[in-house]
């Protein structure tokens, strides 16, 4: 069913604040994962609330975090989440990057002891509104990709995000996973009862799997198998998107000192935090460029892309973010869709936190 967006964020507000997080967090959470659903990823949104329920059950997530800065110079931060969920502080990091990129041109500012905070994107987008280049990584909790040559999954999907301010375009918005797909995506494919396209999960001994169950247990439950890296097979460039992830958690993980999933699970008690990190670094084009030249010439760019000569008369030619700001403009309009699979886990959630269902029909 199509639910309004007002509706999921009264819905989340309710549940966060039944947890014991402030206003300030409960509304900051709940409108970049309502965001993150408006955009069309379906997997970093609402469907996450049972598992963060879960963490938070597991004693992992505190409610009350006050965040602590480590480490601070003229164009860097270093922040303590004080093992929160990322939303909260991953607003604020992109922020106090943009400030600082405004007296120094460029800034860094690395989060550590944090937990899972949805789509990159929903923050690199922030530097762009407020007109300066913002990138965005992060370590994952996941061990989801099989790396090049092995048999079993080491790293996580380690996205990657960046935006770029424009004047007459939207903004450019590259918002992926440097895996063939999210881990997430596979969730909403089990949700939805649909196969997956060959090439997105395959078994220990490579084979792919499409059947959503399997799939799911070889991404979720099974120590062997998993999500190949952004490419598929290194003949089609698999190997491009293993080391992508690899400088994804480089700068997300170990610049900022959070853990590396796989040694974290041999290291770390089952009840302790996640320990995720995060990594914001945001350019100011106007240390570069006189004011409003970044701007115009990168317009021109995406004019020239969105006129090139297309394949299907019918299908125009897109630029990162694209997709993204039709699938808001068409669920700000129609609602969210909420499988049914879903929406029973959501009214457990909210059962479970002694608050009213708001997203029954």
């Amino acid at each position: 069913m199509r639910v309004p967006s007002t509706l999921i964020r009264e819905q989340l507000v309710s549940v966060f604040r039944a947890w014991g997080m402030s206003s300030a967090h409960a509304d900051t959470t709940a409108e970049m994962m309502v965001e993150t659903d408006l955009r069309g990823v379906d997997s970093h949104g609402v469907s996450m609330l049972p598992s963060y329920d879960q963490e938070f059950r597991r004693g992992r997530l505190n409610m009350q975090p006050v965040f602590k800065t480590v480490r601070e110079g003229a164009a860097m931060a270093l922040i303590d989440a004080d093992a929160s969920l990322g939303h909260p502080v991953s607003v604020h990091a992109m922020n106090l990057a943009v400030e600082k990129c405004r007296s120094t041109g460029v800034a860094v500012v690395s989060v550590f002891n944090s937990h899972h905070f949805g789509a990159a994107g929903c923050y690199s987008k922030i530097a762009a509104d407020r007109g300066v280049i913002g990138m965005v990584t992060a370590s994952t909790r996941g061990v989801t990709l099989v790396p090049t040559f092995a048999a079993e999954p080491i790293m996580g999907t380690n996205p990657l995000a960046f935006a770029a301010p424009v004047k007459r375009n939207p903004p450019f918005q590259l918002d992926m996973a440097t895996t063939t797909v999210a881990a997430g995506k596979v969730k909403v494919y089990k949700l939805n009862h649909k196969p997956l396209p060959p090439g997105w999960v395959v078994d220990a001994s490579g084979q792919a799997v499409t059947d959503p169950e399997e799939a799911f247990s070889h991404v979720f439950e099974k120590p062997e198998g998993g999500i190949t890296p952004l490419g598929g097979t290194r003949d089609l460039g698999g190997h491009k998107g293993y080391g992508l992830a690899v400088l994804v958690h480089i700068l997300g993980g170990v610049l900022s000192g959070a853990s590396f999933s796989p040694i974290r699970k041999r290291t770390q008690r089952e009840s302790d935090p996640h320990n995720i990190g995060h990594f914001f670094m945001a350019i100011d084009p106007r240390a570069f460029r006189a004011e409003g030249e970044f701007e115009r010439d990168l317009d021109e760019v995406i004019d020239v892309l969105h006129d090139a000569k297309r394949a299907d008369p019918d299908q125009p030619v897109l630029v990162a973010g694209d997709p993204e700001m039709a699938t808001r403009k068409e669920r700000l309009q129609n609602g969210v869709p909420v499988p049914d699979d879903l929406m029973e886990q959501l009214r457990a959630v909210a059962k479970s936190a002694d608050v009213p269902f708001l997203l029954a029909p």
